[in-house]
């Protein structure tokens, strides 16, 4: 059920808010801001808003990723609504469509597209309409892949430049403020394309009442606060815990938690120039078999104990196959 307009988190004052929790009062009322507007009624919605919160110091970009024939038509409305309210508007448009995983690979290229127009007009930010219904569709989709807690603090508020100010805003509050503007926003049929997980996870728990997007959202912060809070930790047992011997780093385990040694070797393995990140339950095998004495492979790396003290564990680069 929709709340009514002045109990809405759609507001432009809480737009203003949101973004002055994450940049700053200072930066909130001086910065310039860049607003990614598909045409759906999140982004629709986050423009209207911005509009009020932010006059004179919005422009407005839409992606053109050549998947569907109407994204040309759909990047023009977006235009012509923005000119009616005299807010810069950009189509940025992509060299071909993007290829492998259609979704993801359209993510990549809308936020490099998005960041180069973005630095080339001397924005600061850029606001993306990213909402509550969002993120719990982000965790609930990150359970079912046993994600750690780097994955389940869900999509982040402020990441580089990118601002979500929406997150603790529902999907159908936006959609009354674009209901309300007396706009029909654009329909992406690939938001209802069974073929996507995220479609899937969206129509299961549009059915559910058990769930509130809006707390998920809160947890995932907390999450995300929990994922920081072990990221310092690791950073200050580095400083004592890691250290370099000769081509090899050496690093002590004791009376370490899994989750601190499982950071510290990641952060030794990227150091030793390992460019993909193991999963999870793959760093824990290793931990488990060096923590019984034996030395695990990890890509061309080596992971052993210490013959004298096996609570020291070496990591090094396996021999070359001329030199075993």
């Amino acid at each position: 059920m929709v709340r009514p307009a002045a109990e809405s988190a759609a507001t432009a004052d809480h737009l203003y808010r949101a973004i002055a929790r994450l940049i700053g009062d200072d930066a909130a009322a001086g910065d310039r801001f860049g607003i990614a507007v598909s045409g759906g009624a999140d982004s629709l919605a986050l423009l209207l808003l911005a509009a009020t919160a932010l006059p004179g110091r919005i422009a407005a970009a839409t992606v053109d990723h050549r998947l569907r024939a109407a994204g040309a038509d759909e990047a023009r409305f977006v235009a012509a609504l923005c000119a009616q309210r005299n807010i810069p508007h950009h189509i940025l448009t992509a060299d071909g469509p993007p290829s492998g995983s259609v979704q993801a690979a359209a993510r990549t290229l809308r936020y490099a597209l998005l960041d180069d127009w973005r630095t080339a007009h001397r924005i600061e930010w850029l606001l993306t309409a990213h909402h509550a219904d969002d993120q719990a569709e982000t965790l609930v989709m990150r359970l079912n892949r046993a994600s750690g807690l780097a994955g389940l603090a869900g999509v982040r508020p402020r990441n580089g430049h990118v601002l979500r100010p929406l997150l603790n805003t529902r999907r159908a509050d936006l959609l009354t403020v674009v209901r309300t503007a007396g706009i029909v926003p654009v329909d992406d049929p690939s938001n209802h394309d069974p073929h996507y997980d995220r479609t899937r996870v969206r129509d299961q728990l549009a059915q559910s009442a058990l769930l509130d997007p809006l707390a998920v959202s809160r947890s995932a912060a907390w999450l995300a606060d929990a994922n920081d809070a072990l990221d310092w930790a690791v950073t200050m047992a580095a400083a004592n815990r890691l250290s370099h011997k000769d081509e090899a780093v050496e690093l002590d385990t004791s009376a370490l938690p899994n989750e601190i040694v499982r950071r510290l070797i990641l952060r030794a393995l990227m150091a030793m120039g390992l460019h993909t990140q193991p999963r999870s339950d793959a760093m824990l095998r290793v931990i488990a078999t060096v923590r019984g004495g034996e030395q695990a492979m990890i890509g061309n790396l080596i992971v052993r104990p210490d013959h004298a003290v096996p609570a020291i564990w070496h990591i090094m680069h396996a021999p070359n196959r001329s030199d075993r």
